[in-house]
């Protein structure tokens, strides 16, 4: 079996991306899963006159992150050569994380922009609910 997980759409407009994650788990848990591919041109942003413009890749930014995780850990990385964490929940937490300005793609190997998960000591009926609000800054 594997773990139930779904991705929403909530808002991608010319700026703004909100995504909703949740995962509801067998015990398998999920490990560096890409949930946001920022190369991809599904959240291309608008172009000057209408139609699509570019894909935000290493522009993307997280401005806040609205999550409930629950009996387990829920780490959230920058894809790159060699992932770096910039957020973790864990335990029994829900809450707000955010920071003035936003989370920023860092200035390392191979880094793309994609934000990718990995949960920790997940157990039968562990799980999250995320709401991740993203700028494009393209």
């Amino acid at each position: 079996m594997a773990d139930v997980v779904t991705t929403q759409i909530l808002e991608n407009g010319a700026r703004n991306l909100v995504l909703l994650f949740t995962n509801l788990s067998d015990g398998t848990g999920e490990t560096a899963v890409k949930k946001v591919d920022a190369q991809s041109t599904t959240y291309a942003g608008i172009a000057p006159g209408g139609g699509a413009g570019s894909v935000p890749g290493t522009h993307l930014s997280v401005w806040e992150i609205l999550y409930d995780v629950k009996n387990m850990g829920l780490s959230m990385l920058w894809d790159a050569t060699s992932p770096q964490q910039f957020a973790y929940f864990g335990g029994f937490e829900d809450g707000r994380y955010w920071k003035a300005g936003g989370i920023t793609v860092p200035s390392i190997t191979g880094a793309t922009g994609s934000i990718l998960f990995t949960t920790k000591g997940a157990v039968a009926n562990s799980g999250y609910t995320v709401t991740m609000f993203l700028k494009k800054n393209v």
